[in-house]
């Protein structure tokens, strides 16, 4: 029997109509987009369609740069920063809590000549807004602040982020892969990142939305695809595969919050015995991380094998290293590691959630 899988942060399974989108430009429509003749151009009229239909859930004013991952689009994204140097601004920051795509490029920044800062979260996973004005200066080049976290489902103001950021002069990146296609997107946001393996399309493509007026550097030099900034052949099928899921998130986005909000009220409601990481109104209600005092998680996730979840980030978990997030909201090391993960998803059901929680209920008893 397979495994009930509630992991839905880390990766979501293909939709349907995603998989039937893509097999043409696997089999059978398998031009260059970049080449002139007839094929070509069939397949360079997909990639665009497909950009039409990821911009429709962007602000307006904006062009969309597909990439080979959210991680490539937010490398791209920081990129921006080498082209202010000349002004003067040579300050990057990052909320603590964000994503390894965001916080250690940024970090990497600061060894190549910038300054890095980390701005501190409340104990709730929101954003230190004291913290980050005090912060803020004529030599700030960037902020960077997540829509939703990953680990912890918390929604930043990143509109309000955005303003101070925009007072200072600069310009404000936000990481929104978990929260595209769900609710809104920042319309201050200069830079918006995404994936489409977390709303249901394929891996190996992502996205960054760029303002207008905003000069980005190539990250990727050669041929000069993709609008001069990442050189190399696009994939029909995966643009294709990124479009419809978007698409497809846009018509079911309510039916899909109201299933997902169930889901996780009854998860809630079944491990009452758990604490709650992260604020209890402000996030995603997809993301439930919570906590139990003296529990061994690496046991828990051995004795509850027909459950798939994660004890945090899975491009993390296999570093060794505790969770960055649940450390920048001030919690001990034993509090870290008696903390899971739970991903409600549009193909989850009521039933999944409901046995689940009873096997990670019986479980933990056990300890």
């Amino acid at each position: 029997m397979s495994a009930i899988y509630l992991d839905n942060q880390a990766t979501t399974p293909l939709a349907p109509e995603v998989f039937d989108a893509m097999v043409p430009w696997l089999r059978d429509k398998f031009g260059n987009p970049h080449s002139a003749h007839v094929p070509g151009r069939q397949a360079a009229a997909a990639v665009e369609a497909a950009r039409e239909q990821v911009a429709a859930l962007l602000p307006s004013g904006g062009r969309v740069i597909f990439t080979g991952s959210a991680t490539e689009a937010i490398n791209l994204a920081l990129g921006a920063v080498r082209n202010l140097v000349g002004q003067g601004r040579e300050q990057i920051a990052v909320l603590d809590t964000e994503h390894a795509a965001v916080r250690d490029t940024a970090l990497w920044y600061g060894s190549q000549g910038f300054e890095t800062r980390l701005l501190p979260v409340h104990s709730d996973g929101l954003a230190d807004l004291e913290e980050l004005e005090a912060c803020l200066g004529q030599n700030t080049a960037l902020v960077g602040a997540m829509l939703v976290n990953n680990e912890i489902g918390v929604i930043q103001p990143v509109e309000r982020i955005a303003e101070m950021v925009h007072r200072a002069g600069a310009l404000m990146l936000c990481d929104a892969v978990q929260g595209f296609g769900r609710i809104d997107m920042p319309e201050q946001a200069d830079l918006i990142a995404l994936s489409g393996h977390k709303i249901y399309g394929p891996k190996g493509i992502g996205a960054l939305w760029v303002r207008n007026g905003i000069d980005m550097p190539p990250l990727i030099h050669g041929g000069g695809q993709e609008q001069g900034l990442r050189s190399g052949t696009l994939s029909p099928a995966l643009c294709a595969g990124l479009g419809t899921a978007a698409k497809i998130c846009a018509e079911r986005r309510d039916t899909d919050m109201a299933h997902i909000t169930a889901l996780a009220e009854k998860a809630h409601d079944l491990l009452g015995d758990w604490t709650v990481n992260g604020a209890r109104d402000q996030r995603y209600p997809g993301n439930l991380n919570i906590r139990r005092d003296g529990l061994d998680v690496g046991r828990l996730m051995s004795d509850v094998r027909e459950v798939a979840f994660s004890a945090g980030s899975a491009c993390a978990s296999g570093s060794g290293r505790p969770s960055h997030v649940l450390a920048a909201l001030g919690l001990s090391s034993a509090q870290i590691k008696s903390s899971i993960r739970l991903g409600f998803g549009r193909y989850n059901s009521m039933e999944e959630v409901e046995q689940a929680a009873h096997l990670i209920n019986q479980a933990a008893e056990k300890q």
